[in-house]
């Protein structure tokens, strides 16, 4: 907190390739050795593995995610530095514009590009994964995710899951009885 880029062009520079310099010689956990740890804040890397890993964050390190993982704080960074150049120089989020399409290259490959043998396996392999201990609520956002890829696609998925799920449900004449073992 407190230290901000500045209209120097020497130090914007520096900024940026010092850090750079970092991450290519000793690694991404290079702000977690002490010599180049900051002393008024700790350092809250979320990467997991890496060189000159000193403390692991636990999992999951992405967001969002749904095991209370790690949040971005912006307020701690406090006040941004801003000055003119020419026009506003300031932090803000992509703002979305009506061109943008986050799903037509992975539709075109699911529509154009496999054939039906290959969306087959690719439904397949994505089931396989989905059945690996992940959460009801992340299933229905994946989905949703790769019903906006493409409909049929996302419909294949669940269906697998869920009849994949039904054969491994006990029917109530197999379910172990209470107090009775089997």
């Amino acid at each position: 907190p407190g230290t901000g880029p500045s209209p120097d062009k020497m130090l914007l520079g520096r900024w940026f390739s010092y850090a750079d310099a970092h991450r290519h010689r000793i690694g991404i956990n290079y702000k977690e050795l002490p010599v180049n740890s900051p002393h008024a804040t700790e350092v809250r890397s979320w990467a997991k593995d890496g060189a000159m890993r000193h403390h692991n964050p636990g999992d999951p390190v992405y967001v969002p995610n749904s095991k209370g993982g790690p949040h971005a704080d912006p307020a701690a960074a406090g006040p941004s530095a801003n000055w003119y150049a020419d026009g506003e120089i300031v932090r803000t989020a992509y703002t979305l514009r009506a061109d943008d399409d986050d799903w037509g290259q992975a539709r075109t490959m699911v529509r154009t590009v496999l054939d039906d043998a290959a969306r087959t396996r690719l439904v397949g392999n994505i089931v396989a994964h989905l059945l690996d201990g992940v959460s009801p609520p992340v299933l229905t956002r994946t989905f949703a995710y790769l019903r906006n890829i493409d409909t049929d696609l996302g419909d294949r998925v669940e269906q697998g899951v869920r009849d994949r799920h039904a054969q491994h449900e006990p029917t109530a004449t197999e379910r172990p009885k209470v107090g009775h073992t089997r």
